[in-house]
């Protein structure tokens, strides 16, 4: 049985024909240019503009951040192996373990992050005379703070428990490194594994999904109640013959 941290894996990658091996190749390749070009574009905007040091714009960065990072750590890698024949495509444990982590902390980020601008939106339109108060600048660097550190921590115990176990196999049968293919790689039992992972994907989604939809449905509501009130309180006008005015 295979234990070693410096131990090489195979990587599948991706089955394809040799005549849709390039486009697919340059398919990758610009979609990483443009989200980086467009990620980068938007980071650089936000911290030169003066202006747009808002909590909802430098929310808006750290989507950018977690895209730059998530991308740039499988991506390349992804093309390298394109480019490689399948006896060729060998990652080391230790970065296959690092891509995994990474890719897991972009996933989960996304999710906090959209969390934390669905409550920046609720304050802004729900209580916007206190907002100013409320998303303050130690507001602020608490929330991003909860959007890194909480999939830091949720990511480190997922892939902790991967990490743990010894290794009977070498081949990773997905393009990329993650944390399924990581505990595939063992003969011994997975089941703390798989009900952590449940936990987290359940968690996760259920946070993420029931947040958005709450704040959002409570700003609709608002927004409705706002319109219709302005409606029914419409100045009156004269109105000609039998009716006194019109509303």
């Amino acid at each position: 049985m295979e234990n070693r941290s410096g131990a090489l894996l195979q990587m599948e990658s991706l089955n394809l024909s040799d005549s849709s091996l390039l486009p697919v190749f340059f398919f990758f390749l610009l979609s990483y240019v443009l989200m980086m070009v467009g990620n980068l574009g938007n980071a650089v905007v936000i911290v030169k503009e003066r202006n747009l040091h808002q909590p909802m714009y430098l929310l808006l960065c750290n989507l950018c951040v977690s895209d730059i990072i998530g991308g740039t750590h499988v991506i390349p890698r992804l093309l390298i192996d394109l480019l490689r024949t399948p006896s060729e495509r060998f990652i080391s444990f230790p970065e296959c373990v690092t891509q995994a982590f990474i890719s897991h902390i972009y996933g989960t980020t996304i999710h906090t992050v959209l969390m934390i601008m669905a409550f920046d939106r609720y304050v802004a339109i729900c209580n916007p005379l206190n907002y100013t108060t409320i998303m303050s600048g130690w507001m602020l660097v608490k929330l991003t703070a909860f959007a890194w550190g909480v999939p830091l921590v949720m990511v480190s115990i997922l892939i902790g428990l991967s990490v743990r176990l010894s290794r009977c196999r070498t081949l990773i049968t997905n393009p990329y490194c993650d944390n399924a293919s990581l505990f595939k790689l063992s003969c011994e039992s997975t089941l703390i594994n798989n009900v952590y992972g449940l936990f987290y994907t359940v968690l996760l989604m259920s946070s993420s999904i029931g947040s958005i939809l709450l704040t959002y449905g409570r700003i609709t509501l608002v927004c409705l109640r706002t319109h219709s009130s302005s409606v029914n309180h419409r100045p009156c006008r004269p109105a000609p013959l039998t009716c006194w005015c019109t509303c």
